[in-house]
């Protein structure tokens, strides 16, 4: 039986914390240099930045796959799993001054099936970016509002800042200092007949990153009742890939989530793409896992322009 529309509209927030779609950059353009010298706390900021919205590539997907297809898996306090498959599309090539990159999202599974979502974003930063979803109930296309950014939805433990909205901009950072990561990633036990139908499998603490040298860079909110103070981000030295961040209030532990980078072999060391993500929020016991399987990248697709548009959308339903 499909899902009321409604109930589909209710899921929207989800639907966008999920994407990971870019925003604009607030300073932090496509072409970002690498740092030639030891980097100050806001460089590291806008380099993380870089790295996080796939701007090493002029296209990154992740691909409906026979062998493989990223999967969300939430769990709450009592045990329960709800998981989402979605593809993903990123092209972040144009040149005409307007458009800065355009993203892609379809979910093939989950409470979210068959529906598809087009994020645009601007090479002005001053203009907030569009969001086109399909919804398959309506069979029409829809025009959202950009999300609140600091709300969590859906189960996760991730927020619209986690994933996308959040700019160096928004904080002050302090460089603490440089040290060896020296621990594990950690991540959620799913159950492997949860996630196998689409080819994933539950990656168990990774600890391959354990005699990296980070930078330990400080974030504190310039944002007044936050529901964080400030964030802890530990950052490989030479990828700026962000391992683990952790978020106190009070001086305390509220937040961790750990990113599994892994590199692609290009010549810009930041081109790198996560095989998880993994965030518990200390203060419900909520859980969150994106687990990405090598056989669903593809970071040079032979796709046109058009198909980052809301012709593509309509197509779902075909």
């Amino acid at each position: 039986m499909r899902k009321p529309a409604k109930n589909r509209l209710a899921l929207l927030p989800l639907l966008f914390l999920i994407v990971v779609g870019p925003v604009a950059a607030n300073g932090v353009p496509r072409d970002l240099p690498y740092p030639v010298t030891t980097p100050d706390a806001d460089e590291i900021a806008r380099q993380v930045y870089f790295v996080n919205h796939f701007y090493p590539f002029a296209a990154f997907s992740l691909e409906q796959h026979p062998r493989g297809m990223a999967v969300i898996v939430n769990k709450d306090p009592k045990g329960s799993f709800n998981t989402l498959v979605v593809e993903r599309h990123i092209n972040n090539s144009y040149d005409d001054g307007v458009v800065k990159s355009k993203e892609l999202a379809i979910f093939r599974e989950g409470k979210l099936k068959a529906t598809g979502m087009l994020i645009i974003d601007y090479e002005d930063d001053t203009r907030s970016h569009d969001h086109f979803v399909w919804l398959p109930e309506l069979r029409k296309v829809r025009r959202f509002a950009q999300p609140a950014y600091r709300d969590a939805w859906g189960g996760t433990v991730f927020t619209y800042g986690d994933l996308t909205l959040r700019k160096p901009s928004h904080e002050t950072h302090e460089l603490l200092g440089t040290e060896t990561f020296g621990r594990c990633l950690e991540a959620l036990t799913v159950p492997q007949e949860a996630i196998s139908k689409w080819g994933s499998e539950s990656p168990g603490p990774v600890c391959d990153f354990k005699d990296k040298q980070v930078y330990v860079l400080k974030s504190t909110t310039r944002f007044d009742n936050w529901w964080y103070d400030y964030r802890i981000s530990f950052v490989d030295t030479r990828t700026f890939a962000d391992y683990r961040t952790e978020y106190y209030k009070d001086g305390k532990l509220i937040k961790f989530i750990d990113r599994d980078w892994r590199t692609l072999g290009m010549d810009d060391p930041r081109a790198q793409y996560w095989a998880s993500w993994y965030g518990k929020n200390l203060r419900t016991g909520n859980q969150s896992m994106i687990i990405v399987p090598r056989s669903a990248l593809a970071y040079s697709a032979n796709r046109g322009p058009d198909f980052w548009s809301e012709q593509t959308l309509r197509k779902l339903h075909r």
